[in-house]
């Protein structure tokens, strides 16, 4: 599959360190970088500042675009579920969400996930490879390619196939990318990372990138996390919490705490005075999920009665705590729905 280059690997340095290996000038890395993220060109016959030899040379020795939309598929609600074809054959999905004045894209880092928690679809795929950084940055390159000239990403969030932390160097290699002024020019304020709580990874993290961070936590017990998400057993809540109170957080910023709405399993008000002493200390806030079943799930989403009776016992104890909308689960494009498939 890599036997031609992949630019999008490159940082705007290493761009710079290549084409001065091709016999190059450096000032042509410029050019490509304008090329491959503000121009977004699609062929290299586009790029017509670039000499005739360097670019029958890029043409011939290097991929532009790393992956082929494959498909799309559009909810009533305005989501699109993109599907994309990997050189090697693989597919993976990411999923555009309007909510004026915002159009976030949700990215996936992974080809299927390793840890297999139980309300998840995409866990049931199993562990095929880690993404490239190319395929991560092309992501936001296709959809913004395929969407309409007059709408632009606002926000990405890395909650789509995969654990982002499970792939750390080229995660983070694309968020740098992502935010470069002379590429994507995302801020860092408009980039959340999601991760099921890898401690060692996070730790790196506070040091690497200044992204938002969120929790997939999902219980504020060890038995009830232990059963839905075995990662508990590697990184239990003590140790995950631990990591997140010495989390170098920004001012004014907080870690977002994902909690999956299941009934009879997790929404109960002892769960959420749980939660409330789980919290201590953090500068945190509660993003109340609704679940989205699919088949062969193995529970029920909680009542709408339920999650209200959740959200308002956190807001009495001063808990930040708003409820997601569900969103693109007509096309198997909603939060742990990810499947890559189409039609």
């Amino acid at each position: 599959m890599m036997s031609r280059t992949l630019l999008k690997n490159y940082t705007l340095a290493e761009l710079e360190d290549w084409v001065e290996s091709r016999g190059e000038r450096r000032f042509r890395a410029r050019q490509l970088y304008r090329h491959l993220y503000a121009r977004q060109a699609s062929t290299w016959t586009q790029c017509s500042d670039l000499g005739k030899r360097f670019r029958e040379e890029l043409e011939s020795e290097t991929h532009l675009d790393v992956m082929q939309l494959a498909g799309s598929d559009m909810a009533a609600d305005g989501t699109v579920k993109y599907l994309f074809s990997l050189l090697d054959g693989h597919t993976i999905e990411a999923v555009y969400i309007p909510d004026h004045p915002r159009h976030t894209l949700c990215l996936s880092s992974q080809v299927g996930c390793a840890l297999g928690c139980r309300f998840c679809l995409t866990g049931t795929l199993g562990f095929k490879r880690n993404l490239e950084t190319a395929e991560i940055v092309d992501q936001v390159c296709q959809v913004q390619r395929a969407m309409n000239p007059a709408v632009r990403l606002t926000n990405l969030v890395l909650m789509g196939m995969g654990e982002p932390l499970a792939n750390y160097d080229a995660v983070v290699r694309a968020m740098a990318i992502l935010q470069d002024p002379n590429g994507l020019a995302f801020s860092h304020r408009r980039i959340t990372l999601s991760t099921a709580g890898l401690v060692p990874q996070m730790r790196r993290l506070g040091q690497d990138s200044p992204v938002n961070l969120a929790i997939s936590l999902h219980a504020a017990d060890d038995t009830i996390r232990s059963q839905l998400m075995p990662i508990n057993h590697t990184y239990p809540l003590h140790v995950l919490m631990e990591a997140c109170r010495h989390y170098p957080t920004p001012p004014r910023k907080r870690i977002t705490f994902e909690y999956l709405m299941l009934s009879g399993v997790n929404d109960g008000l002892d769960q959420a005075r749980k939660l409330i002493r789980l919290l201590h200390g953090v500068r945190a806030k509660v993003n109340l999920i609704p679940f989205n079943p699919h088949s062969g799930a193995l529970y029920t989403p909680s009542s709408e009665h339920r999650t209200r009776e959740f959200q308002e016992t956190l807001l009495k104890a001063h808990i930040t705590a708003t409820v997601r909308q569900s969103r693109g689960a007509g096309v198997g494009a909603a939060c742990g729905q990810l499947v890559a498939s189409y039609g």
